[in-house]
């Protein structure tokens, strides 16, 4: 057996409103959302310390956007992570759209 046998799965996460990597069952970061509409809008991505330089944090992000695609949604990258991503992987293109002030303003009303 090889030492690098380990499961990696992302897993979205309704009731939290974020996407979850899980390696070997252990969470090891997340990315969070909100709802606006059509529109999901990331704003945080992190990678728990224990876990980091795995390349963790673009698979998380990779299958997070696979599944909005997926689901008919837009993506709202306020995350700077997930915009540079973005920046990244063109092939996101056409379901992402520009932060906008309302954008910004409703996010933070949700945030509190």
């Amino acid at each position: 057996m090889s030492e690098s046998s380990t499961t990696t799965v992302v897993e979205r996460v309704d009731a939290d409103r974020r996407y979850e990597i899980l390696v070997d069952g252990q969470r090891a970061g997340l990315t969070a959302y909100r709802d606006l509409g059509v529109q999901r809008v990331f704003f945080h991505t992190e990678i728990d310390e224990a876990f980091a330089g795995q390349g963790l944090a673009p698979q998380l992000v990779q299958q997070a956007l696979v599944d909005v695609r997926a689901s008919g949604m837009r993506i709202v990258p306020v995350c700077p992570y997930v915009a540079k991503f973005l920046k990244r992987h063109d092939e996101f293109a056409d379901i992402a759209d520009p932060v906008t002030r309302d954008v910004l303003r409703w996010l933070k009303a949700q945030l509190g």
